[in-house]
């Protein structure tokens, strides 16, 4: 994101909370008359729709009267609209949302983003969730580890200790690089254990043509603008990673942002080098999402970072892209001496939901029921599988999943597998719905997934609330951070400019959200 940009985003913010606070009262009113409006809307004959905004990567869109809008209202008991707003890293998606707010056109259910739930918690424009959820949506307070709850609380921007936002808990390691195998094989190389043997791997992956095309226009590695999903490369140095975004973890005996480390330090160097010598993409702090992604699917990258459990989804378009049917392996990270590597995990993801403090109780009282509904076991499969002839097919008595078609799949924004998420549950509902079209992509995901946990490592920053960055924007966007990063990477600042950067970090609010976050990690670990 541009500075422009950045200036032009938390001005929309400032207006989406002011004209929301305003049109939305007190979430108290909405607490207390929810009891009364329950009924109507969960034993009466007529449906509610409730609007729910959240990821959407490139699927149709969910309108009333769709298939999947039929589906889920026939399981769920209300009827569900998504809008399609293009996600685009979350970027595009935070833009719109800001914009919906401030002409009070708030989501009922929606997936917060950068802290956006702290702001509009402050204001009264999200509910308070802390009765509600025991008392109408059971399901949702079961699911969520005791844990998790805590942190949701100690999170709370009003110090009261209340509950604003359902988390997303993955309860495994979900992120790894991944690198092709195949082409090891062909190329008679080992699966690199050190940085060393990692460099020669990606020597021979620029130099020997291993796609077989003859052109020797083979990627090693590389990632995405702001200097993101590239963690693999800052993963041997022990530098907390999640997506792209420095995070917090224990150094030097104390929880510290990895971006002003030593360890980031040599990262920087290690991939500044890794760019000179062509090791690595060099657009890869200019590539957008779909630019990279369509590298990778077009049979060039040797080696990407992503989540491990969505790689049936490259490896199949992949396939369909160029008839190559590519093998990929977890990259172990590889061994740097000094360091302690690890691939970031975090159970406490990020905030999944809140809930619009809407004074139609009614639509309130549907949102609990949906979302009551959403995290009940029972309806987990069948909101996994989706629509009949959309998103599965039957087959000699066995629902089986259809492959990823964008073009006619509605998007399935109430995955339980994106909600609440175990290795086993994942696992089991990739391979008890896998087509025989499908597995060898699957058989290779549920792998992969397994091997990735020999590598995680949840951090000490886990469930950091984003109100440790009130009053410092740039921090929060990594405004200085990306900067510095990418230019120190194409060659543009030389490395001793890392210093420069820590100094200019601390004077400008880092020391004061050090300050926060210690505190925040004190008050957690009580």
């Amino acid at each position: 994101m541009s500075f422009k940009k950045v200036g032009l985003f938390l001005a929309a913010s400032a207006l989406a909370v002011t004209a929301v606070t305003g049109c939305n009262g007190n979430e108290n009113n909405s607490a207390g008359n929810a009891n009364a409006n329950q009924n109507q809307a969960s034993n009466g004959d007529q449906v509610v729709d409730i609007e729910v905004w959240g990821t959407n990567i490139g699927y149709q869109p969910v309108t009333k009267g769709s298939k999947l809008y039929e589906f889920y209202k026939e399981k769920l008991g209300v009827g569900v609209i998504n809008p399609y707003v293009e996600w685009n890293g979350g970027t595009n998606y935070l833009n719109q949302l800001n914009l919906k707010i401030a002409a009070n056109e708030m989501p009922d259910l929606f997936v917060p983003q950068q802290g956006l739930e702290d702001s509009l918690a402050k204001n009264g424009a999200i509910v308070d969730l802390t009765e509600l959820l025991p008392k109408y949506a059971p399901n949702v307070w079961k699911a969520i580890p005791e844990d998790i709850w805590k942190v949701v609380k100690a999170n709370d921007p009003t110090g009261q200790g209340r509950i604003y936002y359902i988390p997303n808990v993955v309860e495994y390691g979900r992120y790894a690089g991944l690198i092709r195998q195949d082409w090891l094989d062909k190329l008679g190389l080992k699966m690199p254990k050190t940085q060393d043997e990692y460099v020669k791997v990606l020597e021979a992956f620029r130099d020997k043509d291993p796609n077989g095309n003859g052109q020797k226009d083979e990627i090693p590695t590389g990632g995405r603008e702001q200097v993101r999903w590239m963690d693999h490369l800052f993963a041997m140095y022990g530098v907390a990673m999640f997506e792209g975004y420095p995070d917090w973890d224990i150094y030097d005996g104390k929880l510290t942002y990895s971006a002003v480390t030593p360890n980031m330090r040599a990262a920087l160097e290690f991939i500044a080098k890794l760019y000179k010598e062509g090791l690595i993409d060099k657009e890869s702090v200019l590539n957008s999402k779909d630019k990279w992604e369509g590298k990778i699917q077009s049979n060039k990258v040797g080696n990407y970072f992503h989540w491990v459990e969505q790689g049936n989804l490259v490896f199949e378009n992949l396939y369909k892209n160029t008839g190559v049917k590519a093998e990929f392996s977890v990259l172990p990270v590889p061994e740097v001496a000094g360091y302690k590597g690890f691939y970031t995990m975090k159970k406490f993801a990020s905030p999944l939901w809140v809930v619009k403090n809407n004074k139609d109780q009614e639509k309130l009282m549907a949102t609990l029921k949906l979302l009551n509904n959403v995290y009940d076991k029972k309806n987990w499969k069948d909101l996994f599988l989706g629509v009949e002839g959309m998103h599965y097919t039957m087959k000699d008595g066995k629902a089986i999943k259809l492959p990823d078609d964008k073009s006619t799949q509605e998007n399935q924004i109430l995955n339980p597998a994106t909600s609440i998420s175990t290795l086993d549950l994942t696992i089991d509902l990739f391979n008890s719905t896998v087509s025989e079209d499908s597995k060898w992509a699957i058989d290779q995901v549920t792998r992969n997934m397994k091997e990735a946990q020999k590598y995680a490592k949840v951090i000490a920053g886990d469930g950091m609330p984003a109100s440790v960055y009130d009053g410092f924007p740039d921090i929060n966007n990594r405004t200085l951070y990306a900067e510095y990063a990418a230019k120190i990477i194409i060659g543009q600042y030389p490395i001793s400019k890392f210093d420069e950067f820590v100094e200019k970090w601390n004077k400008s609010g880092g020391e004061e959200v050090t300050k926060r976050a210690r505190e925040w990690y004190s008050k957690v670990q009580q």
